[in-house]
């Protein structure tokens, strides 16, 4: 029988030869590390609905759903629609336009925090602006983040995203002394690191479902002990909703646990599929980056950049929303059952060999050993046996032609169906079978 590397190869053929040419004008051939994986990545071609196809003309069903951003499926009819109608008037303006003002009026009804919104081009940059604004209404510089929170490659932030932990994730990283982390779902731990930093506090920044860091949602407790401990000694709470906002609700998911976030940062869904950022904050933070009524010495600059709040970005995350809004009960139920449904399945297959993490409809599979029982944090995580899923991933790209970035979680979309969970039963039964040969 043909090693799963060689079916891969003998199906990527024109995809081999492309990549090739891509890793002599490419750093590693990708242009996001996550984004490569061994022997090489296919080139796409194209994407539409839950599919994309490469360019041999294999067709896949991808749970990656542009890292996470297509909750509607790739290029949705309408919001292909609204685009078009905005390519003939003009994609980039660089002056304001009315596009930003109807999705900040969308936005800031359901996210009560953005009582004034700025727009970035990427999640990178919108946490980016968060640091700095609370280092600047604060007075003080110290910022705590999650152990395997992932907010982009931003030099304050880029601390502790993957294991081990106490290695530093990069060269070219500065005053990483100014940037402390916490087990997620630890209250006492976290709280006792912060307790040792707290006169010099800046903020607290977390992601309410760790993303990166393998599917593990925040407790409701952990996030109110933190937000408790960061207000009570003058510093920003927090929350990075890139991921989560608009996934499992229409909004962000912070209001559901009663938590009154300082700042909180959105991206990925509320672009609809176009670059994006936005920095959501309360009036009195914001203001911050009035430059009319601040001086030079008072502000503090946020957002600007060439394509920021384009009117592409702005009219297909304008048209996105519009689809949550109308559909959500119908759509959120829907992804809701299809990630429980695939919860279970994998479950029942797998019996005691895995656990699934994750929520709605973002779900992961990790293959616990090392005396793992549960996942509450990336540490624990960190632990499972990676190999085994990027293996598990891997057959199923090669095989099966269902598509996880392997090793990463998985998404669905309103394009995908029970039918799709199905096909990924006999894909998975098929794993478990070639395991035991």
């Amino acid at each position: 029988m043909s090693s799963i590397q060689e079916i891969y190869k003998g199906n990527t053929r024109k995809s081999f030869k492309l990549f090739a040419k891509s890793k002599k004008i490419h750093i590693n051939g990708v242009h996001h590390n996550i984004r490569f994986f061994e022997p090489y990545p296919f080139i796409t071609k194209s994407a539409e609905g839950k599919f994309l196809k490469d360019v041999d003309s294999n067709k896949y069903v991808d749970y990656w759903m542009g890292h996470w951003s297509l909750i509607l499926g790739h290029a949705q009819k309408k919001v292909q629609k609204k685009a078009a109608i905005q390519l003939k008037k003009g994609w980039m303006y660089g002056t304001s336009n009315e596009n930003a003002i109807l999705l900040s009026e969308k936005i800031s009804k359901v996210v009560p925090v953005a009582e004034k919104i700025r727009y970035a081009s990427t999640g990178t940059e919108a946490t980016m602006y968060s640091v700095r604004l609370a280092r600047a209404v604060t007075g003080k510089r110290i910022i705590a983040k999650i152990d395997g929170g992932w907010h982009g490659y931003t030099t304050d932030l880029l601390k502790t995203v993957n294991w081990p932990f106490d290695v530093s994730e990069s060269q070219g990283l500065i005053d990483e002394k100014y940037i402390v982390s916490l087990p997620l779902n630890n209250l006492e731990e976290s709280l006792r690191i912060l307790e040792s930093v707290k006169k010099d506090l800046a903020g607290v920044l977390v992601e309410p479902v760790l993303g990166g860091g393998g599917a593990i949602p925040a407790t409701e407790e952990y996030l109110k002990g933190i937000q408790e401990m960061a207000k009570s000694n003058n510093a920003l709470f927090m929350l990075d909703e890139i991921v989560t906002g608009f996934r499992f609700r229409y909004g962000c998911i912070y209001p559901t646990m009663k938590l009154d976030p300082d700042i909180v940062t959105l991206g990925k869904i509320v672009g609809g599929g176009f670059p994006i950022g936005v920095i959501c904050g309360k009036d009195e933070i914001m203001e911050h980056a009035n430059t009319s009524i601040n001086s030079k010495k008072s502000r503090t600059y946020i957002g600007g950049g060439t394509f920021s709040a384009n009117p592409l970005s702005m009219i297909a995350g304008d048209t996105t929303l519009d689809i949550l809004k109308n559909k959500k009960n119908v759509l959120y139920k829907k992804l809701d059952g299809l990630g429980n449904e695939t919860t279970k399945m994998l479950k029942k297959i797998f019996s005691e060999e895995v656990i699934v993490t994750g929520k709605g409809s973002l779900f992961m599979t990790h293959f616990p050993r090392n005396g793992v029982t549960e996942i509450n944090n990336a540490a624990d995580a960190a632990k499972c046996d990676s190999k085994k899923l990027f293996n598990y991933h891997f057959e199923m790209i090669a095989r099966n032609g269902i598509f996880f970035l392997p090793g990463k979680l998985g998404a669905f979309s309103d394009a995908h169906s029970s039918a799709d969970v199905k096909n990924m039963k006999k894909a998975t039964e098929s794993f478990v079978s070639n395991l035991k040969r």
